[in-house]
């Protein structure tokens, strides 16, 4: 049976080199093609390894017919015996369509394929290193979703490897503005000339899906340094998909989740924003302890921080039972943070002058904890404060933006001129009246 196989590839060796000088390429691919065939037919699978390598290294070999090879022998990799074939394979066209640019949305998709088995061997960083290889953002024929969804693998590995800046790094060649482009309408028909996109495959997700899982991935980076304001900026995200929103059990727990990173973020003039927004869902209804949370949040008067954990205790527990698990470790340190710098806020709306010992009072805290969380915000330029520590008093001003500090200056200026003026005028008087005495 080798040797018939032997002599079978010899006899289509010699058509195929025949055609190639001939210059005929459809018959070349289908010589190479057949002898891809053969090789499989008779499952043998080293000699279908060499005879790709091969053929790909023919002189003046055709482009098409490398092509032809390449796809044809990628139907075989799923009915391997076994995975080091499959590997084996895998390797051998990679290695033939490397550097060769007419096929290098093949060469991705095995590289792909190859990263997924040694996933599943628990080799992540060789997985990771695998997918980093390739950059399909400079393919020009390759189908926008199938981009989006091996960029997100990308990210999706670096994440399992703890390896955040390569993820952030990776994350950014996607725009987020891709994932608002109208999928309804009607794709342009390419003029002459220009690079035909190929068709995604079947097993790529839709843009709509492609966006949620680029939100997900992003919410587990955010987690790793607690930027809660931009994690809640995904989940608001995730929430506007239509498939989301026309679903009540689907949108509830994102909901929750927006509330709760609302609060956790600090304050800030975008969070205020979002804040207001959110407030203005009539969504909100249906949860009416989150619209209740909120609502405090927004209202200048001070949070009691134990009545207001008994009350949400529960809710904050149950939170690890839906979408997106637990809120963090630090969550709850950090949310009776976010209360009491909502309390210092609303005094300093109300107080311009208050001793320490009072502010502590209404902040249930010791005078202590009460000047640490007073100073931490004056050093975030949250508010604009003085403390008179002998005296154990606190000065608030109101922050002045860039025009009220120009004609703050520009009227101090005024004051000063007048005053060099007025010196001026008085020094002359003295000069004159002293020579007149002098003269007398």
């Amino acid at each position: 049976m080798e040797g018939n196989l032997d002599a079978a590839i010899e006899s289509l060796l010699n058509v195929e080199k025949q055609c190639r000088l001939a210059g005929d390429v459809a018959g070349t691919r289908k010589a190479a093609v057949d002898i891809v065939e053969l090789c499989f037919k008779d499952a043998n699978w080293k000699t279908l390894n060499d005879q790709i390598v091969v053929l790909s290294k023919r002189r003046g070999q055709l482009k098409q017919a490398i092509t032809a090879v390449v796809q044809k022998a990628m139907e075989y990799i799923d009915v391997t015996p076994d995975v080091d074939t499959r590997i084996e394979l895998i390797k051998t066209l990679s290695s033939v369509a490397a550097g060769k640019i007419y096929v290098e949305i093949e060469r991705a998709r095995l590289i792909k394929r190859l990263a997924k088995i040694k996933e599943e061997q628990g080799k992540i960083d060789e997985a990771a290193d695998l997918m980093q290889e390739v950059a399909v953002e400079t393919f020009g024929s390759m189908a926008k979703t199938e981009k989006i969804a091996f960029i997100l693998e990308q990210v999706r590995l670096c994440l399992d490897r703890q390896d955040f800046v390569r993820a952030q790094i990776l994350s950014r060649k996607i725009s987020r503005r891709v994932f608002d482009a109208d999928t309804t309408k009607e794709k342009k028909k390419p003029k002459e000339g220009d690079n035909m996109v190929q068709e995604a495959p079947a097993e790529i997700p839709s843009l709509l899906e492609l966006k949620r899982i680029y939100y997900e991935l992003m919410i587990r980076y955010y987690s790793h340094n607690n930027d809660y304001l931009e994690i809640c900026r995904c989940y608001k995200s995730i929430y506007e998909i239509p498939s989301i929103k026309d679903d009540q059990a689907k949108w509830i727990p994102v909901l929750r989740k927006i509330c709760w990173y609302l609060v956790l973020a600090p304050h800030d003039p975008m969070q205020s924003s979002l804040l207001n927004a959110t407030l203005e869902d009539k969504n909100l209804a249906e949860i009416p302890n989150f619209k209740l949370l909120l609502k405090q949040l927004v209202t200048m008067e001070v949070i009691q921080w134990t009545k207001l954990w008994e009350f949400f205790k529960d809710e904050y527990e149950n939170e690890k039972n839906l979408l997106g698990g637990a809120l963090g470790t630090k969550a709850a340190e950090d949310l009776k943070l976010r209360i009491i710098e909502h309390n210092i806020l609303v005094v300093s709306k109300y107080y311009s002058r208050i001793t320490l010992k009072r502010i502590a009072d209404l902040l249930c805290l010791s005078l202590q904890e009460a000047e640490k969380h007073l100073s931490d915000m004056v050093n975030s330029k949250a508010l604009i404060a003085k403390i008179d520590r002998p005296m154990g008093i606190i000065s608030f001003r109101t922050a002045q933006d860039s025009n009220g500090v120009l004609n703050s200056w520009a009227s101090n200026l005024e004051k000063l001129l007048d005053l060099v003026e007025k010196s001026c005028h008085q020094i002359h008087k003295e000069t004159m009246i002293h020579k007149a005495v002098l003269k007398a």
